[in-house]
């Protein structure tokens, strides 16, 4: 069991900056690909950025590109979303997600975290 802890959602106006950090045990995000998804209230849960485990390959929703960027640490055991330029349209629950069982880009991960609320203001 992996247990995975967001932290650094909050309120912010749009065109602030927010970066979300995502906690696993040590070397977590080494042995599993992670990944960011979202979920606005009344829609469904949606892919927004992925890294992989080894290469450390980025992959990004089309919304996102250049607004908002995925890392890790090099413990491999924080996993970070800085997300810039923000607009209402983004407010929703963020989830943090390790190990893909199929697609990065997929809702099929072993392990979610709880959820961070981000709110932006217009």
């Amino acid at each position: 069991q992996v247990q995975l802890v967001e932290s650094g959602g909050g309120l912010v106006q749009a065109g602030g900056s927010l970066k979300l950090s995502c906690v696993a045990p040590v070397r977590t995000f080494g042995w599993y690909g992670g990944g960011w998804f979202r979920q606005a209230l009344g829609k469904v849960r949606e892919f927004v950025a992925a890294i992989a485990r080894n290469s450390g390959f980025r992959t990004y929703a089309e919304s996102v590109k250049g607004l908002f960027t995925i890392s890790k640490s090099r413990a491999g055991d924080t996993m970070y979303l800085q997300m810039n330029s923000l607009e209402p349209e983004v407010t929703a629950i963020y989830y943090c997600a390790v190990d893909p069982r199929s697609g990065a880009q997929s809702l099929d991960y072993n392990y979610w975290g709880q959820g961070t609320q981000v709110t932006v203001s217009s």
